[in-house]
């Protein structure tokens, strides 16, 4: 009986579509697509409209082709994510075509038949929409479909489920001349709903946008439906690992990550993503696993993101240790190596781009999970959602016939296809903290939020601790919104309860894969006289400004220890940790016990790369939490002031006549962090507009 979860279900909506254009109908139906990952993964497939438009040079009706451009997500993109192309140049262009020797040059033409001026770039996939003679075309990659498409025997078993409405094309890889050769076949055959290609999606078409978009969804769940009723419910030949549970995978994962990062970072830094979904615990506990992963992946959008193979460990958990794992590394790592440089070698050509990175980006773990890890979390997460598809087309495809990957030279000369290098070189330059890993404590309050801000802006990815959980999650709120969800991670933390310290710690690590940056900035705020200072007073100031600090830079410190990888520690301090203050004994002294701390960690980071800086402020009364208690009436009352009078007060008892903010502190934290303070270490950095008493000689 086929399960909920098989169903795939018709979201077109006729009062949401009334009135709307064809180029809305357009969008429309692509997001619908893209909406549901079954449909089409992340990035994946595009979407075409043929429209009359009114040409802007003649005024006349032109028929216009809107497709999906290069690069976007069917499922987010909006109208500007479309190219326009005049049909009348696209079909010109066969006159230009001089075989398949030479398709790559048709790339370079495509500008030239843009409509309006368009500035999105057209796909490599545009030839493919612009000759099916029907208005409305789709093309994208479900799994189910390309289940059938991997396999040994499909097409034959395309005839055999689609009763000859789907046509049939080996695989080919995507260009101009697989776009010559799917109008070949429409017009030997018109009746045809759709196309299968071999090894990689399928197109469909209609004369509307809804019955193209009915279409797709019909041949998706005639597909799933014939999976379902050939699978036996022992899926890659039966397990044969028996899953750690939940608990214990996360914690394997704490202590593999950051090690593993490290060991994966040698040609540059990478961010990780650990998935432990059932799909992925029963793919990698399973008989054939190794066997299957060992074929490849089969789409071209597979593997253009998780590199033709993963890494499998040969992992027991009922008898192996992560322990032991960690000590087999540098083998498994340099044998995978070996491996793909051997598979570059057999498969270049003279002309072929340098090899690029030869470490995996996928690795599984039998009993554990998945592994990802990419040049930002984004790409990192994505590659290993892209290798659960993987896994769901080779459960598919075993369940019907044999499953079979891409020939070893047809992957090689997709993954190193000039125009996708040209695409690389596209990139822009990578942020200065782009990989940079940064855990922030105090991260609610506002020097901490400042920071994340210019952490972020500058490429790191941020885990926030905080012991406000309401305010942590408006700032997790705030920040998603803006910086994407990949960027950011919050979690609360007691800085002073030693296992709630370390339970943050290993949660940015199964978050992101490992630390580069600590800032510890968790604080409070008291004062009194000398004589009406309580032990409670004295051992509170001590216990987070002081045991938290160690607690958290112990931690910290760990993590950089085991990735084996520079990182960079700095403690916000206060003036107050060199100049004392009257009625803040506690205070002044936990913070002068916060640098010298940071002195000593920095004695001993040195010799391994981590760096131990103090960033000093004073007098940051806007948008500080520490403020928002008694300690501005405290020390209004110090310095015998109304509480309004003490932003001009701190101003103008500085020697520059000048207020500090969060975002100055933030500034001081970002200098530390990045490569240009590369060369300090144990140094103190006041921010607090000048302050006699405070200057460190």
């Amino acid at each position: 009986m086929k399960s909920a979860k098989s169903t795939i279900p018709n979201n077109w909506d006729d009062k949401a579509a009334q009135g709307l254009s064809e180029e809305q109908l357009l969008l429309y139906r692509s997001n619908l697509l893209g909406s549901d990952l079954r449909v089409t993964n992340y990035g994946g497939g595009n979407t075409s409209a043929k429209v009359m438009m009114k040409d802007p040079l003649t005024g006349k009706e032109a028929e216009v082709m809107w497709v999906k451009g290069s690069g976007g997500d069917l499922g987010s993109m909006k109208l500007d994510g479309f190219s326009t192309l005049y049909m009348e140049k696209l079909h010109a262009l066969k006159g230009l075509y001089r075989g398949l020797a030479q398709e790559d040059e048709m790339v370079g033409y495509l500008p030239h038949c843009t409509f309006n001026l368009n500035p999105r770039a057209a796909s490599i996939d545009t030839p493919l929409h612009a000759y099916i003679p029907v208005k409305h075309v789709d093309h994208v990659h479900p799994d189910s479909v390309i289940a059938i498409a991997a396999t040994k025997n499909g097409e034959a078993i395309t005839q055999k489920v689609f009763n000859g409405e789907l046509g049939w094309l080996p695989w080919q890889r995507p260009g101009y001349d697989l776009g010559l050769k799917l109008e070949a076949m429409y017009k030997s055959n018109p009746k045809l709903k759709g196309i299968m290609l071999g090894g990689h999606g399928f197109f469909t078409w209609g004369d509307t946008s809804k019955e193209c978009y009915e279409n797709t969804l019909h041949v998706i769940q005639r597909a799933q439906d014939y999976i379902d009723s050939k699978d036996d419910g022992k899926p890659f030949g039966g397990p044969v690992i028996t899953a750690l549970d939940a608990t214990q995978r996360q914690e394997f994962a704490s202590k593999l990550m950051p090690a593993l990062r490290g060991k994966l970072s040698k040609v540059n830094r990478k961010i990780g993503h650990f998935n432990d979904s059932e799909e992925v615990l029963t793919f990698v506990g399973s008989k054939n696993a190794k066997t299957l992963a060992a074929l490849g992946t089969s789409c071209p959008d597979h593997f253009l993101r998780t590199k033709i193979f993963p890494m499998l460990v040969e992992f027991n958990p009922a008898k192996d240790t992560v322990e032991g794992m960690l000590t087999s590394l540098d083998n498994l790592l340099e044998a995978y190596r070996k491996d793909y440089e051997a598979y570059y070698k057999r498969c270049a050509s003279p002309t072929s781009p340098a090899v690029r990175d030869p470490y995996p980006v996928i690795i599984l773990v039998p009993g554990i999970g998945m592994f990802s890890f990419a040049n930002d979390k984004a790409t990192a997460r994505i590659a290993g959602e892209f290798y659960v598809n993987a896994i769901n087309v080779m459960r598919g495809a075993a369940a019907m016939d044999e499953y079979v990957g891409l020939p070893e030279q047809e992957a090689f000369n997709i993954e190193y296809w000039a125009l996708e290098e040209a695409k690389l070189q596209r990139m822009p330059k990578a942020k200065p903290l782009a990989a940079r890993i940064a855990l922030i404590t105090g991260g609610a309050g506002g020097i901490g939020k400042a920071t994340a801000r210019r952490l972020l802006g500058e490429g790191a990815v941020v885990c926030l601790t905080d012991i406000d959980a309401k305010a942590l999650a408006e700032t997790e709120k705030e920040f998603h919104s803006k910086y994407g969800k990949d960027s950011v991670r919050v979690v609360t933390c007691n800085v002073t309860d030693e296992q709630s310290v370390i339970d943050s710690f290993k949660f940015c690590v199964r978050e992101f894969g490992g630390l580069d940056i600590l800032v510890s900035n968790a604080g409070i705020s008291s004062a009194s006289n000398y004589e009406d200072t309580t032990l409670d007073i004295w051992n509170k100031n001590i216990s987070i400004l002081a045991t938290g600090y160690f607690l958290v830079s112990r931690s910290g410190y760990r993590i950089m220890l085991e990735q084996g990888l520079e990182g960079s520690v700095v403690f916000i301090a206060s003036k107050n940790a060199l100049a004392a203050s009257p009625g803040a004994a506690a205070y002044c002294t936990a913070k002068a016990a916060e640098v010298h701390l940071a002195r000593c960690l920095a004695l001993e980071g040195a010799p391994r790369g981590i760096r131990v800086n103090v960033v000093n402020p004073d007098a940051v009364l806007r948008g500080s939490k520490i403020w928002q208690g008694d300690w501005r009436k405290e020390r209004a009352e110090a310095y015998n002031l109304a509480e309004e009078q003490l932003e001009e007060h701190y101003r103008n008892r500085s020697l520059l006549k000048r207020s500090v903010f969060p975002e100055d502190i933030a500034e001081a934290v970002y200098f530390f962090a990045g490569d240009a303070s590369a060369k300090s270490t144990a140094n103190i950095l006041n921010v607090d507009a000048g302050n006699n008493q405070s200057f460190t000689r």
